[in-house]
């Protein structure tokens, strides 16, 4: 492994240093929301690695177990946890692998890597899928459970359009968004994350309570090859976008504050142990558990296939609602940063609170807007994920990490890259393939604002 310094003469010259910057810039750097406070404790990296992660879509994994079957579904499971748990460590490290230097943004850390376009050109576009997609995901999904809750607290009440729900939903993080900075959502993120472990706990428990049903049975239900093909690509998809969390890992480490004694990793790293610990807990019960009680017969949301006791399916979708309120501020900190520093860095515009109030309205108000159109996103983020999500989870973190260090060939650095990335580039092939029928059945039948 090449030194240090070896590393920065080999690589495009990058931007100033914090040194070197100007006035201007450092009264910028400290407005920006991603690190504008850099006061962070390891726990709070804890918490926002699980909002990021943990979503509503754990309640989907024994579905995806019963498409692929107990071997390969439990060892998919297992693999992209351990993967991800890699490539965040790859991340962790990478972070201040110039002394001096923070790669507070996956793009810097990306430009650093590939040099000044060309690392914008391939880490921006997929990042700004993953965000925005997330937080649109987030809004039907939010909406979605909000009309759960009420439909199975008043069965005999009118029902409500989904998207009155969702506008409802939205109204929370209009207010939210104006948070200033990214440590400011540290309570938010907190409150999301022991949601996560609140209805991921009902789900397995609930299940495990209620029993292995009659005549349950763990064979594939699908009517054709075809259907079963596709299935299974879908499932992966699901299984394999259970540990999205990357494309945000960097501006959490960013809140974290970092002195040649103590830097950041020491306490990111921390954080990140201690949140997969919380989302192998999470997720393991609810998909063997779901699937060996239900077998071939759970739905695509355990949750439904459970029923009653109806408190507790009113429960858990409620604290589905609460969890995603944190991670769509989680991944809009981000997209704020991102935007806000186009516009006072490349426009001219001055930083200010007007500024800063008009750019996250929009914001909320464009996904508020997609999220209504088109309340089955998230199978369109199954296919475009599939071209984001997965790069920026399973591989693009192995491909910066050998143009930096430059392991030897055949090393075991160089062998284990290398396999993250083959595996990466299956999954970004066949995911996308069973979300798009998805899609393509859906739009079928699907009319706006219905």
């Amino acid at each position: 492994m090449e030194s240090p310094n070896a590393l920065k003469s080999s690589l495009p010259p990058h931007p100033q240093s914090i040194e070197e910057k100007s006035d201007r810039e450092k009264k910028i750097d400290e407005w920006l929301p991603v690190n504008a406070d850099r006061s962070a404790k390891w726990w709070y990296s804890a918490f926002h690695n699980i909002t990021a992660m943990v979503g509503a879509g754990v309640l989907g994994l024994p579905y995806a177990i019963s498409q692929l079957g107990w071997g390969p579904g439990i060892t998919l499971l297992i693999i992209s946890w351990i993967i991800t748990l890699y490539t965040l460590w790859q991340m962790v490290e990478m972070h201040e692998i110039v002394p001096g230097k923070r790669f507070d943004r996956y793009h810097e850390l990306g430009q650093h890597a590939f040099g000044e376009k060309l690392g914008l050109y391939i880490v921006v576009p997929q990042q700004v899928v993953v965000m925005l997609g997330g937080t649109i995901v987030y809004m039907v999904t939010g909406g979605a459970s909000l009309q759960k809750f009420h439909d199975t607290v008043c069965p005999s009440c009118k029902k409500i359009k989904l998207t009155f729900f969702i506008m409802i939903f939205a109204s929370a993080q209009f207010i939210l968004s104006h948070l200033p900075s990214f440590n400011s959502i540290s309570g938010v993120s907190l409150v999301a994350a022991v949601m996560s472990i609140g209805y991921s706990t009902i789900a397995w428990t609930a299940s495990a309570h209620k029993g292995v049903q009659k005549n349950v049975q763990y064979t594939n239900t699908s009517a054709t090859t075809a259907d079963l093909i596709f299935n299974v690509f879908n499932a992966i998809g699901s299984v394999a976008f259970a540990y999205a969390g990357h494309s945000v890992v960097l501006e959490i480490q960013a809140t974290i504050p970092s002195t040649p004694e103590k830097p950041s990793k020491v306490s990111m790293w921390r954080g990140v142990v201690v949140a997969y610990i919380i989302v192998a807990l999470c997720y393991w019960p609810v998909a063997v558990i779901g699937y060996w009680v239900f077998g071939n017969e759970v739905k695509d949301n355990v949750l439904i296939s459970l029923e009653k006791p109806t408190w507790i399916i009113a429960m858990a979708n409620m604290f589905v609602v609460f969890h995603v309120i944190g991670s769509y501020q989680v991944f809009a900190m981000p997209m704020f940063d991102m935007l806000e520093s186009v516009l006072v860095k490349k426009l001219n515009f001055k930083p200010s609170t007007i500024l800063r109030f008009v750019v996250r309205n929009v914001y909320v108000a464009f996904t508020v807007f997609i999220a209504i159109t088109f309340p089955f996103f998230g199978n369109l983020l199954g296919f475009f994920g599939g071209f984001a999500v997965t790069p920026t989870t399973y591989f693009l973190p192995c491909i910066i990490w050998l143009k930096i260090y430059k392991p030897k060939r055949f090393s075991l650095s160089w062998c284990t890259n290398w396999i993250c990335i083959v595996i990466g580039l299956c999954i970004i092939i066949l995911a996308p393939i069973g979300a798009l029928r998805n899609i393509i059945r859906e739009a079928k039948t699907y009319k706006f604002y219905s």
